[in-house]
């Protein structure tokens, strides 16, 4: 695979035990990854004290919580947490496949 390139289909993974993330790629200044879940899955409320995130659903249907509001998000729909926001999946409807993307990566500074 070239560097520049992820062929996402292949890092798409289920566990019926806990939702599953995978790494496309991980930049100086921007991370992107994958987050999939199976029905009832959730991600924990969360913050990043300075980075910016976003999640695009790219299949399923899941709540997502982003600071005091909740909102049911679809395939194509994006969702978006400021950073120092507090923000998580709050249960998938269905198996649910979200890229989900950071800036600055987690971990960077």
């Amino acid at each position: 695979m070239n560097e520049y390139l992820a062929a996402t289909a292949a890092s798409v993974r289920f566990d019926t035990e806990r939702a599953t993330k995978a790494d496309l790629f991980r930049g100086d200044r921007l991370f992107a990854g994958l987050n999939c879940f199976e029905p009832g899955q959730r991600q924990s409320v969360h913050t990043h004290a300075g980075a910016e995130k976003f999640y695009f659903l790219v299949s399923g249907k899941a709540r997502l919580a982003v600071g005091a509001c909740e909102v049911d998000a679809v395939a194509g729909d994006i969702v978006w947490a400021p950073a120092g926001v507090p923000h998580g999946v709050v249960t998938a409807y269905e198996r649910t496949v979200m890229l989900v993307a950071m800036a600055p990566p987690p971990g960077s500074g």
